[in-house]
């Protein structure tokens, strides 16, 4: 005869089966297998990893290795992830970063904080850090040249269209001024080595920047990436007049559709392989010598096969001097970009990337990147 534990697990797995249990409630992984006793969601491992960082909220167990009394079933049964939804986003902005699994734990974590601990999208006063179209406040900026962090005063100006940085806290001019309309911010705590790391790039004559910053409160650091993501979707709703809001989020900030370490040649092919960091930002992929360089060696279109841009693998028969076995050549109407990588897999997956580029027809905004295009040799 089964136990009353046995029977409770067996609701629990009951439970998963209902509309919206079946992935996690905060980052939308498939197949929860741990659940909030005290909110009554279900979610994923690494999820409830960050819930005990909230333990006067949210208390979690293992729906299928833990023991279940009858009440804690019973209120898991009356709540779920989707009226934990309707209750905790009631009032989500368009423009708010909303995690997947595949996103840093910092972001994760503070999504998490947001809707159970600080409330924020029931009380739309608690949104004012990041609505209010202005923020001003001190940003740790690693120095251009020596790799150091220092402190750097940081305004973001929706009415000024522009995110300032100040080199001293007095000075009356900034040091630079990136446009909102160029601007990008990527959370990269691995390159930059530390765990609220943020890449923040705009354009500067055409040529990619990028500034790395950091705040020692998780916080304020997702709260300035969400001031430029709304500063970013308040400016493309006075560029694009009557665009639906599911095709302006998209373009709101963006992450790498890959980086990572390849070698190259020069344009005439004869020179050696030399190993560079590549970022591919959309249509531009970037070489640098170092990944935290603030300008890229050089900058490489990549269009679309209806104009002529084509993605072989291998190289050239006669192409010497390069260390790595695994190649990959790049036809653009001008020229041969020549790269290899060190495995197939890592060739596999540029491949991968480049066609996925390829195969999309170019949009009229991306025919006028493609004629500023300089690629520096």
């Amino acid at each position: 005869m089964a136990t009353d534990q046995e029977n409770n697990k067996q609701r629990m797995i009951k439970l998963l089966e209902r509309p919206g249990n079946g992935s996690c409630v905060d980052c939308g992984a498939a197949d929860p297998e741990w659940a909030s006793y005290t909110l009554g969601v279900f979610v994923c491992q690494s999820c409830s990893g960050l819930h005990r960082n909230i333990s006067q909220i949210s208390k979690v167990k293992s729906v299928l290795l833990d023991p279940w009394s009858d009440a804690e079933v019973e209120f898991m049964a009356s709540n779920g992830n989707n009226a934990a939804k309707a209750k905790y986003e009631q009032k989500v902005p368009v423009f708010y970063y909303r995690p997947t699994h595949t996103d840093c734990q910092l972001l994760r974590e503070q999504w998490i904080r947001a809707r159970y601990e600080r409330k924020e999208f029931v009380c739309v006063e608690r949104q004012e850090p990041y609505s209010a179209g202005y923020r001003e406040g001190f940003l740790w900026k690693r120095g251009r040249d020596n790799g150091q962090f220092l402190s750097r005063k940081c305004i973001l100006s929706e009415r000024d269209g522009a995110l300032k940085y100040y080199n001293k806290h007095d000075a009356r001019e900034p040091k630079a001024l990136m446009k909102i309309h160029t601007l990008n911010a990527s959370f990269q705590p691995g390159k930059i080595g530390q765990p609220h790391g943020l890449q923040v790039t705009y354009l500067k004559d055409n040529s990619t920047r990028n500034i790395f910053v950091y705040h020692k409160d998780g916080k304020e650091m997702v709260d300035w990436f969400n001031a430029i993501r709304a500063a970013r979707f308040h400016y493309l709703q006075v560029a694009f007049p009557g665009a639906h809001h599911a095709d302006l989020v998209p373009k709101l900030t963006r992450n790498y559709i890959k980086e990572g370490y390849m070698e190259k040649t020069g344009p005439k092919h004869t020179e050696g392989f030399k190993k560079r960091w590549f970022s591919m930002d959309d249509r531009r992929l970037m070489y640098f010598k170092d990944p935290l360089d603030a300008y890229a060696r050089g900058e490489v279109f990549i269009g679309s096969k209806e104009n002529s841009y084509i993605v072989l693998p291998g190289l050239p028969p006669s192409t010497q001097g390069y260390h790595w076995q695994f190649g990959i050549t790049i036809v653009t109407p001008d020229r041969k970009f020549l790269f290899t990588c060190e495995t197939e897999e890592e060739q596999q997956d540029w491949m991968a990337a480049f066609q996925g580029l390829v195969n999309r027809p170019m949009l009229p905004q991306e025919y006028a990147v493609e004629a500023h295009f300089k690629h520096k040799p």
